[in-house]
């Protein structure tokens, strides 16, 4: 056996013991760092082994940098190094024999299992590319000396010392640490978490370690108490919550097999089990809960906490580097304002007088010029927590300061957010602490179910201010006449309150806002509203985007529903705010086009104007036909159409997409040609595509597998044969590339898909498209739904299913087999979820059997 053979068993070895020891149910957080110094001792001895067997000269040195020179190593991250030569090498690329030293060495560590990253210099290089790069000052901050020349690594020591401004340094990393939040959305409450990058995760507290030992105020956790920047207590939840992220760390890279920081869905659930997690059954009461849920709770509460200290320490160190001379202007015997900071005046005042707590916030909103809570402030409240009991949350002073909280003009979303963020809602609303950390595996949700809440707060905030009324105009217009916000404010902080029980979350929701406002002294008009709005909180969305708003007795039963002009505006709103708070994939401008007729709809029947077809119909024409006058159109052209056409067609079809059919179609009726149109979705996202073509059985099933095939989603369907044989079919479709694009892709579909539905060939294999991540994890059961309608003339299929490329499509050819008619298709998408319903008829839905039949082959397809 070679030496280096023998170097590299007795690492692999040493290693493989190591990583079981890390991978061992015994394995605990207290271990972790011992563990992670034990790899990093034994990383050590194989470099000082290599570096000798290298030969470098005796003023050379080897330094550990980065996360290595901290001491620790995780599994599979790299080995950061630093080659410091002597000062008299000017370039390393003109001396040949210290070149192939260098990548002999390098090399020879790969052999033997290092995952090396490597940087050779000088110590002149050194500090010129430190003072030109706070990256490299970071490195070198926690550089430890591996081997080599000491009085070399004393000399980098000195010229790193002379080169590091604490301030600046301070600056930069706190800049770099917010630039890093940013591309994590601010939250450390996303459902696939970097356990190092995201906020709260490992990182935040490498920042406050950094920034304190630029500073020389410790370069420990134990160094920071003693020096009075952190107490012995936030010390040790320091120390506690650092040991379990760094265990979750190394459990990530060692199941994964490579350096993984991301809890993904793939491997929750094996680095819960390593922890002993398991699911739990359902015991009736609650819904059974997955191992990686509770691995998750957990590690949010973690990053919570991290988060809390994070900012507590860095705004000490800041007040360290540059000490506020600003006068404290008194708020009043409780609180200063230092510098728009809100400070206490006692570190002890939250535990003599825990009224105050609550009056904090109250203060942030309504205090001109206070933009923050200072580290003294926060610390406080920190160390509180333990009076914010039943007896805090039952008392009337404390119940009255909330409301007021809530009832403010400005701040209402920083202030929740904060109040998250310092336990503080969680503590006083106990409902609210129960779904903090809580995962949603509903698919389309992206936040924790009190990220969604808070979301949801905002986005309500949002329609009362002016300077976000273009977001969201007509929510906005409607805002604007509501005399109280607040209602609204506290619906949406209950609407999701109740998720993870088990039961309807919204009967549950509508029971804990009712003892809300029982105990808040809220109006019992008020208190209705609130509660009927967390009931029915799903009930717009789920009309809007499954039933056929076209139909009277839809809009009257909605309309029944709600009652009157209030409760439907505050419930449109609510929709909306809650639609746009689940994740940034969910809302779409189709979805706020059909919530916005549904409002109009309902809002003149609560008018008083009864449905009535007739007038409904002749009003579209009308208004169709000033649209046509626009465009020159022939006397009376669209005769020759509207006569081909039922009541159906103009009760689904707006006045514009009325005359935008006779535009196009009045000069093909009985002609035996196919017509495609394309253009602008009036909803103005996607396009409209209109298809005229002799009625086939097979049409509908062809024109989905085109789209299909062409990378088309299907929004909406509206399906109608004329009563010429001829079918008149309005597509709403999306694609990515849409708007770059709009002109090739719009002439190809007229192209393509008329040449397609011309060509009468087979019909196109389904697409193979790859499931997504998240639903390989989560996997939605398919469910299958055919029932008459009210009338029993037409047949209602609702489809529930994880999405994927062609879903409609294998849908359609099921039908289509079946000899069964698409009248009306709604495709909702809700993230990696599909909510589909079709209006359809067909004889054999007539027959048990063949019912029977029609809904097997649709499971067999969607399980597929």
């Amino acid at each position: 056996m070679t030496e280096l053979s023998s170097f590299r068993e007795q690492y692999s070895a040493g290693k493989a013991a190591v990583l079981a020891s890390l991978a061992g149910s015994r394995a605990s957080s207290r271990g972790i760092h011992g563990l992670l110094k034990k790899l990093g001792r034994l990383t050590d001895t194989t470099l000082q082994r290599l570096w000798e067997r290298a030969g470098f000269a005796p003023q050379a040195c080897l330094i550990a940098v980065g996360g290595f020179g901290r001491g620790e190593l995780f599994p599979h991250s790299d080995v950061d190094v630093l080659l410091l030569l002597p000062d008299d090498v000017v370039d390393v690329e003109n001396n040949p024999a210290l070149k192939a030293r260098v990548e002999t060495f390098i090399s020879n560590c790969w052999d033997c299992g290092l995952q090396i990253g490597s940087s050779v210099r000088t110590v002149a290089q050194c500090a010129e590319e430190a003072a030109k790069d706070v990256t490299v000052q970071t490195s070198l901050l926690e550089m430890r000396l591996v081997t080599g020349s000491k009085e070399a690594y004393k000399r980098l020591q000195v010229q790193l010392d002379a080169i590091l401004d604490p301030k600046a340094f301070y600056v930069a990393k706190t800049l770099e640490m917010r630039q890093r939040h940013n591309k994590f959305e601010n939250t450390p409450y996303a459902l696939e978490p970097n356990c190092k990058e995201s906020p709260g995760g490992l990182r935040d507290l490498q920042v406050v370690l950094w920034v304190a030992r630029a500073a020389g105020l410790g370069k420990s956790w134990d160094e920071l108490a003693k020096n009075g920047l952190v107490t012995t207590f936030e010390a040790r939840q320091i120390k506690a919550n650092e040991a379990l992220l760094s265990l979750i760390r190394a459990r990530l890279h060692i199941i994964s097999g490579r350096r993984e920081d991301r809890l993904v869905f793939d491997l929750q659930t094996a680095v819960a089990e390593s922890f002993g997690y398991s699911a739990t059954a359902d015991d009736g009461s609650k819904l059974p809960r997955r191992a990686s849920e509770a691995l998750m709770r957990r590690y949010y509460w973690t990053a919570k906490a991290v988060t809390q200290l994070n900012q507590i320490l860095l705004l000490n160190i800041e007040e360290q580097l540059s000490p506020c001379n600003y006068p404290l202007r008194p708020i009043n015997e409780r609180f200063f304002d230092k510098a728009g900071m809100l400070e206490v005046v006692s570190d002890d005042v939250y535990l003599r007088d825990p009224h105050a707590i609550l009056e904090t916030f109250l203060l942030y909103e309504s205090s001109i010029g206070i933009k923050g809570l200072s580290a003294r402030t926060l610390r406080a409240l920190y160390n509180a927590r333990g009076v914010m009991n039943a007896k805090f949350r039952t008392d009337p002073v404390n119940r009255e300061t909330f409301m007021h909280i809530l009832q403010q003009p400005e701040g209402i979303t920083h202030a929740m957010r904060l109040m998250n963020q310092t336990s503080v809602l969680g503590r006083y609303l106990w409902v609210f602490r129960n779904i903090v950390g809580q995962m949603q595996h509903d698919l389309f949700h992206v936040y924790t179910v009190d990220q969604h809440i808070l979301m949801v707060v905002r986005n309500m905030r949002r329609f009362f201010m002016a300077e976000h009324s273009h977001e969201y105009p007509m929510c906005s217009q409607l805002a604007a006449g509501w005399d109280k916000p607040w209602i609204l404010y506290v619906a949406a902080l209950f609407h999701d309150i109740a998720k993870g029980r088990g039961g309807d979350h919204s009967e549950l929701g509508r029971k804990e806002v009712r003892l809300f406002c029982r105990q808040h002294g809220v109006a019992a008009a008020d208190a209705e509203l609130i509660e009927f709005l967390v009931g029915e909180h799903l009930s717009m969305s789920r009309t809007a985007q499954k039933e056929d708003l076209s139909n009277p007795a839809v809009i009257a039963a909605f309309a029944k529903r709600v009652g009157n002009e209030r409760y439907l505006t505050a419930l449109y709103l609510l929709t909306v705010a809650d639609i746009r708070g689940t994740s940034p994939k969910v809302w779409n401008a189709w979805k706020g086009k059909l919530l916005e007729d549904l409002y109009r709809y309902t809002l003149r029947m609560l008018g008083g104007r009864a449905p009535d077809a007739a007038a409904e119909i002749e009003a579209r024409k009308r208004a169709a036909l000033t649209l046509l006058a626009l465009h020159a159109e022939p006397f009376e052209a669209y005769k020759a159409l509207w006569d081909t056409l039922d009541v159906s067609y103009f009760m689904r079809h707006e006045a514009a997409d009325i005359a935008w059919h006779a535009r196009h179609l009045s000069r093909h009726i009985g002609k035996a040609v196919v017509t495609v149109r394309v253009r602008h979705s009036s909803a103005g996202e996607g396009m409209q595509v209109l298809v005229y073509t002799p009625d086939e059985p097979d049409v509908f099933v062809r024109i989905c597998g085109f789209f299909d095939q062409a990378g088309f989603s299907i929004l909406d369907a509206k399906v109608h044969t004329t009563n010429n044989g001829f079918a008149l079919d309005t597509f709403q479709v999306a694609s990515q590339p849409l708007e770059e694009h709009y002109r090739e892709l719009a002439t190809m579909v007229e192209v393509n898909l008329g040449r397609r539905l011309e060509e009468h060939g087979p019909l196109p294999p389904p697409s193979k498209g790859r499931v997504s991540r998240r639903v390989r994890s989560f996997p939605v059961t398919p469910r299958i739904d055919l029932r008459p309608d009210e009338k029993a003339q037409r047949w209602l299929l609702s489809v529930s299913a994880s999405d994927r490329v062609g879903l409609l499509y294998l849908i359609a050819r099921v039908l289509a087999n079946h000899h069964i008619n698409v009248k009306l298709a709604k495709v909702t998408t809700l993230g990696e979820r599909v909510e589909d319903t079709f209006l359809i008829d067909g004889p054999e839905l007539q027959h048990n059997k063949a019912q029977i039949a029609i809904e097997t082959e649709l499971l067999q397809a969607l399980n597929d």
